[in-house]
């Protein structure tokens, strides 16, 4: 049976207690934990060794709606009822829209060490950082990035990146001039927050643990990949004939060869390939 994710802010008061019970449970039987270290292992840069998959390369979306996936059936697991609901960042801005009461995630970071202490993801609350890539046992966040502020991405940067008819463009990574893949995940030339787009900002504007690829520690992080899951899905609408780029295995003379995958093939650590990931209309669906 196709499920539906719905926008966080038409969940109603037992739908949150449903989702944030699930997450708990899920936190507490390890399981969280190891969606983090996994995320901080494929969190690799342009000038690192190997294969990249989550970030900085066309595998950018399916990647991460395979994870988001693997995170919904583990919730699944613990509440039949769940699904993970998506933040639309475009007209959600500010630190009082609903996602951030103490019924779902909690608020800003306090002022001097950016600790969560409101919600149920609170450090007083027993939510306890496991895997990071800083010292700390506490979930930090920082709202608009107070030291090179930045505000959250309007529509118009959104529509921006979804009228761009091509999936990705050589050389497949944060360097890459055009393609809808690079447009919303938001890498361009600079520094700070101004040189951040779409996905990336939102990153930035959230701060603490969302700066890295420790950034599963914030359960914001599956809200925010939902929606960006769910954007992928209104580019592919609106463009019928647009699929993963690159479509053809690179050639040995090309330096991203074995760096970034093509459409079929098989993308760690699952038994499927960019092209199984392009549709999810039999499995959900957003409303």
């Amino acid at each position: 049976m196709v499920y539906v994710r719905k926008n966080q802010r038409h969940l109603s008061r037992a739908e949150k207690r449903r989702f944030v019970a699930a997450v708990l449970k899920v936190k507490r039987s390890g399981q969280y934990d190891e969606f983090v270290a996994r995320h901080i292992a494929q969190y690799n840069a342009d000038g690192d060794e190997g294969l990249r998959l989550a970030h900085m390369t066309p595998t950018f979306f399916p990647w991460h709606r395979r994870f988001l996936l693997e995170f919904e059936e583990a919730l699944r697991r613990a509440d039949p009822a769940v699904s993970v609901p998506y933040w639309d960042w475009t007209a959600d801005r500010t630190a009082r829209s609903p996602l951030w009461t103490e019924e779902l995630l909690g608020g800003n970071g306090r002022s001097g060490d950016r600790q969560v202490t409101t919600g149920p993801f609170a450090y007083r609350n027993g939510w306890r950082i496991r895997h990071s890539v800083t010292d700390g046992e506490f979930l930090t966040r920082e709202f608009g990035h107070p030291r090179d502020p930045v505000a959250l991405p309007t529509a118009r940067d959104v529509d921006a990146a979804l009228r761009d008819g091509t999936y990705d463009v050589e050389p497949w990574d944060s360097t890459s001039p055009g393609g809808f893949r690079n447009k919303l995940e938001g890498w361009t030339e600079g520094f700070g927050s101004n040189a951040l787009r779409n996905h990336n900002r939102v990153h930035r504007w959230v701060g603490g643990h969302m700066l890295g690829g420790a950034s599963v520690n914030d359960p914001v992080f599956w809200l925010h990949h939902s929606f960006i899951d769910l954007l992928w899905s209104r580019w592919q609408q609106a463009h019928p004939g647009g699929r993963y780029l690159p479509a053809q295995p690179l050639g040995p003379a090309d330096l991203q060869e074995g760096r970034v995958l093509t459409a079929h093939q098989k993308m760690p650590p699952w038994d499927v390939t960019p092209a199984d990931m392009e549709r999810h209309d039999r499995v959900y669906r957003y409303a």
